[in-house]
Formats: structure tokens, C-alpha cells, sequence
């Protein structure tokens, strides 16, 4: 079965993407903490909630890795099912992160995003690797 050839490329740019919308979110924190926490509000509650985003994009910093080595490496490189998957994670990650940054969603919306768009194709990817390194077969 071809693959359309579009795929390797469109999934190197969705992912780029998403990894530079998360990094503005780490040097805009701050608005977005705000946004968490309600309109009087503690010292402490300030620090809890930044440090829970800071945790959030930390993790999604780490699902970054797993799929950029998975990418890397070639095991998922030429898979048409995961460049679908990621293509379309990270592109509605893009545009679900933007409206995240811009509208100041609420933290728990962060959590939301992450589960559908960046574990899901890190765990697919992760499944991938031990396939194709721990039981040394070739990916479907």
C-alpha cells in the first residue's frame, strides 16, 4: 500500500508546531495561571497552579522526546497509521493550544488536550518502539 508522501513531512510540521506553541506557553505562563485561579486568591494557590502547568508542559516536553526519537529512528517514520494519528493529534493540539494561550482557558483544559494530543501518539509510538526494538519485528 503507498503511502502518500505528504504525511512525513505534514507530521514533522504539525509536531514542530505544537512543541513552539508549548513553549510559548512556558515563557507566557503567567497570563494563563491567572486564568486558573479565581479572582482573590492566595500566594499559595498562585504557586500550586504554576507549578501544576509547569508539570503539564514538562510531561508534554517528554512525549515530545518519545515521539521526536521515535520519528528519528525510523521505526514510525514511514508508518502511514501513526504519521495519521500524529498529523491529526497535533494539529487539533495546535489549534485547541492556541485558543489555550489566547482565550486563557482554565488549567484543567490543558489536562483535557494532553490525554488526546500528545500521550495518545506517544503511546502509539511507544508501542511502536518496543515492537520493533524489544520483539525485533517490523511495524503493520
Amino acid at each position: 500500500m503507498p503511502m502518500p508522501s505528504s504525511l512525513v513531512p505534514s507530521r514533522f510540521l504539525t509536531l514542530m508546531a505544537h512543541f513552539v506553541i508549548v513553549i510559548n506557553i512556558f515563557w507566557s505562563r503567567e497570563d494563563n495561571v491567572l486564568a486558573c485561579l479565581p479572582p482573590r486568591y492566595t500566594p499559595g494557590q498562585y504557586q500550586s497552579r504554576d507549578t501544576e502547568l509547569i508539570v503539564a508542559l514538562s510531561v508534554t516536553l517528554g512525549m515530545f522526546l518519545i515521539e521526536l526519537l521515535g520519528f528519528f529512528s525510523g521505526v514510525s517514520m514511514f508508518n502511514s497509521t501513526q504519521n495519521l494519528i500524529s498529523v491529526g493529534a497535533h494539529t487539533s493540539a495546535s489549534v485547541a493550544l492556541l485558543f489555550f494561550l489566547f482565550d486563557q482557558w482554565s488549567c484543567s483544559a490543558y489536562w483535557w488536550i494532553f490525554a488526546f494530543c500528545s500521550a495518545l501518539p506517544a503511546c502509539v509510538e511507544i508501542v511502536l518502539m518496543v515492537t520493533v526494538f524489544g520483539l525485533k519485528r517490523k511495524p503493520l
